[in-house]
């Protein structure tokens, strides 16, 4: 255990905390009233704190940048019944607005084992908690506390009653700790611990009562003076502290807790000799994916066929209707509303149905307690390459969305550890790269295209291991590598509650995207295609294979010939991409929607269109082609999202060169698989 930083370098991390002055007012953006006090929850990972969360805000929460920072952090409204002063002002004498909204700001601190900061996460939280003056600190901390796993998560306690904060402990895991045949009495502990320990259950909602009960009746109390850094005979060192620390927590545990004196092997115990056996582990790890991308691509292929023809059909026949009735029809309008809109977006939402299961299956997997195990898992083959075995942990993130995956890189400690991983993170296959798998899966590969999303993911990860053992054997030879350390929690049934919230939670960024970025990129293209790019046509009538947009993509095409897709449709998809990768579907939705069919030719639908257009490409070998296409999609520059991620974290410089290396990596690898692809294909 390391001591903790100079007070000077902590604030250093967040040097504008925002002004909270004894329960008067709440911090900047929280989201709940200006006289709510202010209560931070923190705790280790895996102890329940998330789940914690959202149970008390309910889901009306937010997670933004910390002033100062470039931490994430949650904040919500923690809403209750009304009545009682809940306020710990002097001066106020109980009339302060903190007694009347019924509710606090609540603020989720990254996941810390103690207050000695190995990382930016923990250095955050060690300057609102410790180094920030009294005024601006939290009003109260809520620290979530693993029953089954007690002497670990109670020295963040230790370290916490030491200061001046008022602490309640929150209680979890007490189901799995009577399973390990441990008994936790919260009286004795509340006692031994001198705080208020609440028992919670936040996945089904238990104890949240009590818990505002406690958390309210601290709030009546003064702030406890501060006990830390004297001994009775005088001053102590560090090592001194630490000594005590740990006989403190050995004492409360031993209070408050009681065993059945019989070892038993747990259920999760069981199950991780086969998930986290070094042969057996990753089988299963691989026959899971394999299995969630086969239910998503079979579930959802019904479904998706029904809103595509919902949107080409009724509604963009309604769409025209509307248009011809106010006088619009047969104008660029309609050709905006019908070309554009309902094609590019319409075919974009076709994939709703898809990504709703496919984060139903994740959040069941995150929810049992899966996940962590496949960390461990992938961690040994990151490892045997020398990359730090924390840095797994953020490309786990990676593969639902790039953008949080760089905010993760936070969790190292070394900052060519957090470079190198911010660098790998573009390789993994985010949601929105998987919604153009499944389209060219299902194209291409009909009754397989489940098999083909695998395979991609498979690739996905082969290119984070060469691309990270490159850089490592490059630029970062003298870099060492950790272990991992991770708390892995036990298996559970999911709720269906918890997995409810969390999909829709995801699922509701994927529509933001659609509704905010995508329909600007859509009205962009769309204004592209009716622009002329000769003289002596007419905005909005020009065929698009005339239009400034082909043109500009006629100019790119040659680059990708030696990779078999160099029609100027499919590389003008892959340049819409950079905004967002799914605006390669909606881009290609727009391109055939307004093409021009020739001497009696019927454009047919899409999936015929795209069909051609790789045959005609590949010399007649489109599969190599489709293949070499969803490489380079995978590997090429990532969207503008996670670029400003990325220049947010390790500056512009790596950013470019990330960048660079990504385009260079995407575009060889996919001349490399046409070129072999076509001697057989």
């Amino acid at each position: 255990m390391t001591t903790a930083p100079d007070t000077r370098r902590a604030l250093r991390i967040a040097p504008k905390l925002p002004t909270v002055q004894a329960a008067c007012h709440g911090p900047v953006g929280s989201g709940a009233g200006a006289g709510a006090p202010v209560v931070a929850l923190a705790g280790a990972p895996n102890v329940g704190k998330s789940t914690l969360f959202n149970a008390l805000t309910g889901l009306r929460a937010t997670t933004g940048n910390w002033p100062g920072t470039t931490v994430d952090v949650g904040r919500g409204v923690w809403r209750f019944k009304a009545g009682d002063k809940v306020c710990a002002c002097t001066e106020c004498a109980g009339d302060c607005a903190a007694n009347g909204p019924g509710e606090f700001s609540l603020i989720d601190l990254p996941g810390a084992y103690s207050l000695d900061p190995q990382s930016p996460d923990e250095e955050l939280t060690r300057a609102l908690l410790v180094d920030a003056p009294p005024a601006e600190r939290p009003d109260a901390v809520v620290v979530a506390v693993d029953a089954a796993h007690l002497a670990r998560s109670l020295y963040l306690v230790g370290q916490l009653r030491e200061t001046s904060q008022r602490v309640v402990v929150a209680l979890t895991m007490t189901d799995v700790a009577r399973q390990a045949g441990v008994e936790v009495d919260s009286y004795a502990l509340s006692e031994a611990v001198g705080c208020p320990v609440v028992v919670v259950d936040p996945r089904h909602r238990g104890g949240l009562d009590n818990l505002t009960r406690a958390v309210r009746e601290v709030l009546l109390r003064p702030a406890p003076p501060v006990r830390g850094g004297l001994h009775p005979t005088g001053p102590i060192d560090d090592l001194e502290r630490e000594d005590e620390r740990f006989s403190w927590v050995e004492a409360a545990v031993a209070a408050g807790t009681t065993t059945s004196g019989a070892e038993r092997v747990s259920f999760s115990d069981k199950v991780d000799r086969v998930a986290l056996h070094p042969v057996a582990g990753p089988a299963l790890f691989l026959a899971v994916m394999w299995l969630v991308f086969q239910i998503t691509t079979t579930v959802a292929a019904p479904l998706q066929d029904a809103l595509d023809a919902l949107f080409a059909g009724p509604v963009a026949d309604a769409v025209a209707s509307a248009l011809g009735f106010v006088g619009l029809g047969g104008t660029w309008v309609e050709g905006l509303f019908v070309d554009g809109l309902v094609a590019g977006v319409g075919m974009l939402l076709t994939f709703v149905p898809l990504m709703a299961l496919m984060f139903v299956l994740l959040a069941l997997l995150e929810d049992s307690g899966y996940l962590a195990r496949a960390a461990v898992v992938t961690d040994r083959l990151m490892r045997t390459i020398g990359l730090p075995g924390k840095a797994f942990l953020p490309l786990v993130v990676g593969f639902g969305c790039n953008v949080p995956a760089i905010s993760a890189t936070r969790i190292l400690g070394d900052a060519r550890q957090r470079v190198l991983t911010a660098l790998l993170v573009p390789f993994t296959s985010c949601t929105a790269r998987l919604t153009v798998y499944v389209m060219v899966g299902t194209i291409f590969f009909r009754g397989v295209a489940g098999t083909v999303v695998f395979v991609m993911y498979l690739a996905s990860i082969l290119f984070v291991i060469g691309v990270g053992f490159a850089l490592r054997k490059t630029l970062w030879r003298t870099m060492g590598s950790e272990p991992l350390v991770l708390d892995l929690p036990p298996y559970q049934t999911p709720t269906l509650r918890l997995t409810a919230a969390v999909t829709w939670s995801r699922l509701q960024g994927f529509l933001r995207t659609a509704s905010g970025i995508i329909v600007l990129t859509v009205c962009i293209v769309w204004f592209l295609q009716s622009l002329p790019a000769q003289p002596g046509q007419q905005f909005g009538e020009v065929p698009v294979q005339d239009s400034a947009y082909a043109a500009a993509a006629q100019a790119v095409a040659p680059v990708f010939e030696p990779a078999g897709f160099g029609e100027w449709q499919t590389v003008s998809a892959l340049v819409v991409g950079f905004v967002a990768k799914e605006a390669v579907i909606s881009s290609w939705a727009q391109t055939y929607a307004v093409a021009e069919p020739g001497d009696g030719e019927d454009p047919g639908s899409l999936g015929t269109a795209i069909s051609a257009a790789f045959d005609n490409s590949s010399g007649g070998h489109p599969l190599p082609a489709v293949w070499a296409f969803l490489v380079f999609l995978m590997a090429y520059t990532p969207c503008v999202a996670t670029v400003a991620a990325q220049k947010r974290e390790i500056g512009l410089r790596w950013t470019l060169f990330g960048i660079a290396v990504q385009l260079a990596v995407a575009w060889s690898a996919a001349v490399l698989v046409f070129q072999v692809g076509r001697l057989f294909w």
